[in-house]
Protein backbone atom coordinates (compact mmCIF):
# COMPACT_ATOMS: atom_id res chain seq x y z
CA UNK A 1 0.00 0.00 0.00
CA UNK A 2 1.22 3.45 -0.62
CA UNK A 3 0.43 5.94 1.92
CA UNK A 4 0.74 10.14 1.22
CA UNK A 5 -0.30 12.58 3.17
CA UNK A 6 -1.46 10.66 6.19
CA UNK A 7 -3.67 8.75 4.25
CA UNK A 8 -3.77 5.13 2.47
CA UNK A 9 -4.50 5.32 -1.50
CA UNK A 10 -6.90 3.36 -2.74
CA UNK A 11 -7.70 1.98 0.98
CA UNK A 12 -11.21 0.06 -0.25
CA UNK A 13 -9.36 -1.89 -3.23
CA UNK A 14 -6.55 -3.03 -1.03
CA UNK A 15 -9.18 -3.95 1.58
CA UNK A 16 -11.57 -5.52 -0.92
CA UNK A 17 -8.24 -7.53 -1.95
CA UNK A 18 -7.15 -9.06 1.78
CA UNK A 19 -10.36 -9.78 2.86
CA UNK A 20 -11.16 -12.05 -0.52
CA UNK A 21 -7.39 -13.80 -0.21
CA UNK A 22 -8.22 -14.18 3.48
CA UNK A 23 -12.01 -15.54 2.33
CA UNK A 24 -9.98 -17.85 -0.55
CA UNK A 25 -7.33 -19.21 2.41
CA UNK A 26 -10.26 -19.86 4.99
CA UNK A 27 -8.38 -17.61 7.46
CA UNK A 28 -10.24 -16.19 9.96
CA UNK A 29 -9.24 -12.35 10.90
CA UNK A 30 -10.44 -10.98 14.38
CA UNK A 31 -13.64 -9.79 14.81
CA UNK A 32 -12.31 -6.42 15.23
CA UNK A 33 -10.42 -6.18 12.36
CA UNK A 34 -12.09 -3.34 10.11
CA UNK A 35 -11.31 -1.49 6.83
CA UNK A 36 -10.81 1.72 9.46
CA UNK A 37 -9.05 -0.45 11.94
CA UNK A 38 -6.58 -1.65 9.73
CA UNK A 39 -6.48 1.99 8.28
CA UNK A 40 -6.05 3.38 11.24
CA UNK A 41 -3.28 1.06 12.49
CA UNK A 42 -1.06 1.78 9.27
CA UNK A 43 -1.25 5.59 9.75
CA UNK A 44 -0.90 5.18 13.24
CA UNK A 45 2.37 3.29 12.54
CA UNK A 46 3.54 5.41 9.53
CA UNK A 47 3.13 8.64 12.41
CA UNK A 48 5.44 6.71 14.72
CA UNK A 49 8.21 6.27 12.29
CA UNK A 50 7.45 9.93 10.84
CA UNK A 51 7.05 8.43 7.58
CA UNK A 52 3.38 9.84 6.94
CA UNK A 53 3.78 12.09 4.22
CA UNK A 54 4.89 9.48 1.78
CA UNK A 55 5.67 6.05 2.86
CA UNK A 56 5.18 2.28 0.86
CA UNK A 57 2.85 -0.11 3.60
CA UNK A 58 3.14 -4.19 3.90
CA UNK A 59 0.60 -5.81 5.30
CA UNK A 60 1.36 -9.50 5.82
CA UNK A 61 -1.03 -11.97 7.04
CA UNK A 62 -0.45 -15.86 8.38
CA UNK A 63 -1.73 -18.52 10.21
CA UNK A 64 -0.83 -18.90 14.24
CA UNK A 65 0.30 -22.46 16.16
CA UNK A 66 3.34 -22.41 14.36
CA UNK A 67 1.92 -23.33 10.46
CA UNK A 68 0.20 -26.25 11.39
CA UNK A 69 -1.52 -27.07 8.37
CA UNK A 70 -5.05 -28.22 10.04
CA UNK A 71 -8.51 -27.09 10.21
CA UNK A 72 -8.18 -26.06 14.07
CA UNK A 73 -5.98 -24.03 12.46
CA UNK A 74 -7.24 -21.16 10.74
CA UNK A 75 -6.80 -18.32 13.41
CA UNK A 76 -4.92 -15.43 11.30
CA UNK A 77 -2.09 -12.51 12.65
CA UNK A 78 -0.56 -10.04 10.83
CA UNK A 79 2.13 -7.65 10.88
CA UNK A 80 2.76 -4.39 9.45
CA UNK A 81 5.83 -2.51 7.76
CA UNK A 82 6.47 0.98 6.57
CA UNK A 83 9.53 2.07 4.60
CA UNK A 84 9.61 6.02 3.54
CA UNK A 85 9.38 6.80 -0.05
CA UNK A 86 10.65 9.36 -2.37
CA UNK A 87 8.74 11.81 -4.33
CA UNK A 88 9.87 10.21 -7.60
CA UNK A 89 7.25 7.47 -7.36
CA UNK A 90 4.58 10.12 -8.40
CA UNK A 91 6.51 10.61 -11.71
CA UNK A 92 5.93 8.88 -15.35
CA UNK A 93 9.63 7.22 -15.42
CA UNK A 94 11.83 9.40 -18.03
CA UNK A 95 13.47 6.47 -19.58
CA UNK A 96 11.50 3.41 -20.39
CA UNK A 97 12.22 -0.04 -19.31
CA UNK A 98 13.98 -3.08 -20.77
CA UNK A 99 12.22 -5.79 -20.26
CA UNK A 100 12.14 -9.41 -21.69
CA UNK A 101 10.98 -12.89 -20.28
CA UNK A 102 12.01 -14.92 -17.91
CA UNK A 103 12.55 -18.76 -19.26
CA UNK A 104 12.80 -20.87 -16.53
CA UNK A 105 9.55 -21.23 -15.08
CA UNK A 106 5.93 -20.66 -16.03
CA UNK A 107 2.95 -19.46 -13.86
CA UNK A 108 0.00 -22.25 -12.99
CA UNK A 109 -3.81 -20.48 -13.82
CA UNK A 110 -5.63 -21.53 -11.26
CA UNK A 111 -7.47 -19.52 -8.15
CA UNK A 112 -4.78 -19.34 -5.78
CA UNK A 113 -1.89 -17.57 -8.69
CA UNK A 114 -4.28 -14.09 -7.79
CA UNK A 115 -3.02 -14.02 -4.38
CA UNK A 116 -0.21 -12.01 -3.70
CA UNK A 117 1.04 -13.99 -1.32
CA UNK A 118 5.02 -14.83 0.34
CA UNK A 119 5.24 -18.18 -2.05
CA UNK A 120 6.84 -15.76 -4.26
CA UNK A 121 9.74 -17.96 -6.02
CA UNK A 122 9.24 -17.44 -9.51
CA UNK A 123 9.06 -14.04 -9.05
CA UNK A 124 12.32 -13.61 -7.55
CA UNK A 125 14.05 -16.05 -9.70
CA UNK A 126 12.74 -13.69 -13.05
CA UNK A 127 14.08 -10.45 -10.57
CA UNK A 128 17.89 -12.18 -10.37
CA UNK A 129 17.07 -13.08 -13.86
CA UNK A 130 16.53 -9.13 -14.64
CA UNK A 131 19.80 -8.35 -12.87
CA UNK A 132 22.30 -10.77 -14.63
CA UNK A 133 20.84 -9.94 -17.82
CA UNK A 134 20.84 -6.24 -17.42
CA UNK A 135 16.86 -5.97 -17.78
CA UNK A 136 14.69 -3.48 -15.97
CA UNK A 137 12.14 -6.30 -15.36
CA UNK A 138 11.12 -9.69 -16.35
CA UNK A 139 7.81 -11.01 -17.28
CA UNK A 140 6.41 -14.55 -16.51
CA UNK A 141 4.46 -16.44 -18.79
CA UNK A 142 1.70 -18.87 -17.75
CA UNK A 143 1.40 -23.14 -18.68
CA UNK A 144 -0.06 -22.23 -22.25
CA UNK A 145 3.22 -19.85 -23.05
CA UNK A 146 1.44 -16.87 -22.22
CA UNK A 147 1.58 -13.50 -20.42
CA UNK A 148 0.71 -13.79 -16.60
CA UNK A 149 2.43 -10.73 -15.14
CA UNK A 150 5.71 -9.37 -14.27
CA UNK A 151 8.09 -9.47 -10.93
CA UNK A 152 5.53 -7.16 -8.70
CA UNK A 153 3.98 -5.57 -12.08
CA UNK A 154 0.63 -6.43 -13.93
CA UNK A 155 1.66 -6.01 -17.64
CA UNK A 156 -0.60 -3.75 -20.18
CA UNK A 157 -0.30 -3.23 -23.94
CA UNK A 158 -1.82 -1.28 -26.50
CA UNK A 159 -2.91 -2.39 -29.78
CA UNK A 160 -4.43 0.78 -31.96
CA UNK A 161 -7.07 2.05 -29.59
CA UNK A 162 -7.52 -0.85 -27.15
CA UNK A 163 -5.50 -1.59 -23.83
CA UNK A 164 -5.19 -5.37 -23.06
CA UNK A 165 -4.41 -6.48 -20.32
CA UNK A 166 -4.34 -10.47 -19.40
CA UNK A 167 -7.47 -12.08 -17.60
CA UNK A 168 -7.28 -13.03 -13.96
CA UNK A 169 -7.44 -16.81 -15.39
CA UNK A 170 -4.42 -16.51 -17.54
CA UNK A 171 -2.32 -16.51 -13.92
CA UNK A 172 -1.51 -12.87 -12.72
CA UNK A 173 -1.93 -11.67 -9.58
CA UNK A 174 -5.00 -9.25 -8.84
CA UNK A 175 -3.44 -5.93 -8.32
CA UNK A 176 -4.85 -2.89 -7.22
CA UNK A 177 -3.93 -0.54 -9.37
CA UNK A 178 -4.73 -3.08 -12.25
CA UNK A 179 -8.30 -3.49 -11.09
CA UNK A 180 -8.49 0.48 -10.59
CA UNK A 181 -7.61 0.99 -14.29
CA UNK A 182 -9.65 -1.37 -15.66
CA UNK A 183 -12.55 0.48 -14.20
CA UNK A 184 -11.26 4.01 -14.94
CA UNK A 185 -13.40 6.53 -16.46
CA UNK A 186 -12.03 7.28 -19.48
CA UNK A 187 -12.43 7.00 -23.37
CA UNK A 188 -9.46 4.57 -23.94
CA UNK A 189 -10.87 1.12 -24.54
CA UNK A 190 -9.20 -0.62 -21.12
CA UNK A 191 -10.07 -4.78 -21.26
CA UNK A 192 -9.15 -8.41 -20.40
CA UNK A 193 -7.55 -9.70 -23.41
CA UNK A 194 -4.99 -12.92 -23.41
CA UNK A 195 -1.46 -11.29 -24.39
CA UNK A 196 0.69 -13.94 -26.07
CA UNK A 197 4.36 -13.31 -26.98
CA UNK A 198 3.84 -12.50 -30.66
CA UNK A 199 1.09 -9.90 -29.26
CA UNK A 200 4.18 -8.00 -26.85
CA UNK A 201 6.21 -7.84 -30.21
CA UNK A 202 3.50 -6.02 -32.54
CA UNK A 203 2.29 -4.01 -29.56
CA UNK A 204 2.31 -0.20 -29.92
CA UNK A 205 3.05 0.51 -26.22
CA UNK A 206 3.76 -1.77 -23.61
CA UNK A 207 3.51 -0.32 -19.31
CA UNK A 208 3.57 -2.46 -16.49
CA UNK A 209 1.32 -1.39 -13.05
CA UNK A 210 1.66 -1.49 -9.56
CA UNK A 211 0.38 0.31 -6.07
CA UNK A 212 3.89 2.29 -5.50
CA UNK A 213 4.96 3.17 -8.45
CA UNK A 214 1.49 3.30 -10.45
CA UNK A 215 2.58 3.22 -14.48
CA UNK A 216 5.67 2.78 -15.74
CA UNK A 217 6.09 2.62 -19.82
CA UNK A 218 8.13 -0.13 -21.70
CA UNK A 219 10.82 1.45 -24.48
CA UNK A 220 12.11 -2.15 -25.32
CA UNK A 221 11.52 -5.98 -25.06
CA UNK A 222 13.67 -7.98 -27.36
CA UNK A 223 14.28 -5.84 -30.19
CA UNK A 224 11.05 -4.24 -30.25
CA UNK A 225 11.00 -0.61 -29.80
CA UNK A 226 7.65 1.51 -28.08
CA UNK A 227 6.42 4.95 -26.95
CA UNK A 228 4.79 6.00 -24.48
CA UNK A 229 1.41 8.34 -25.60
CA UNK A 230 -1.18 5.96 -24.13
CA UNK A 231 0.84 5.38 -21.17
CA UNK A 232 1.07 9.40 -20.34
CA UNK A 233 -2.25 9.81 -20.85
CA UNK A 234 -3.01 7.26 -18.40
CA UNK A 235 -0.54 7.85 -15.56
CA UNK A 236 -1.43 12.21 -15.65
CA UNK A 237 -5.47 10.40 -15.10
CA UNK A 238 -4.16 8.27 -12.17
CA UNK A 239 -2.55 11.16 -10.78
CA UNK A 240 -5.66 13.45 -10.76
CA UNK A 241 -8.06 11.05 -9.58
CA UNK A 242 -6.14 9.39 -7.02
CA UNK A 243 -3.63 12.02 -5.12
Amino acid sequence: MKVYQGRVLLEELHFERLMASVHLLHLEMPIHFTRDYLMDLVTQLCVKNKVETLARVRLSVFRTEGGLYTPENNTAEFLIQCWELHKQVFELNETGLDIDIYPESRKTCEKLSTIKSANCLPYIMAGMYAREHELNDALLLNTHGRVADATSSNVFIVRGNQVWTPPLGEGCVCGVMRKYLLALDTTLHLMEHPITVSDLENADEIFLTNTIYGIRWVERFRDNSYGNATATILHDLLQEAVL
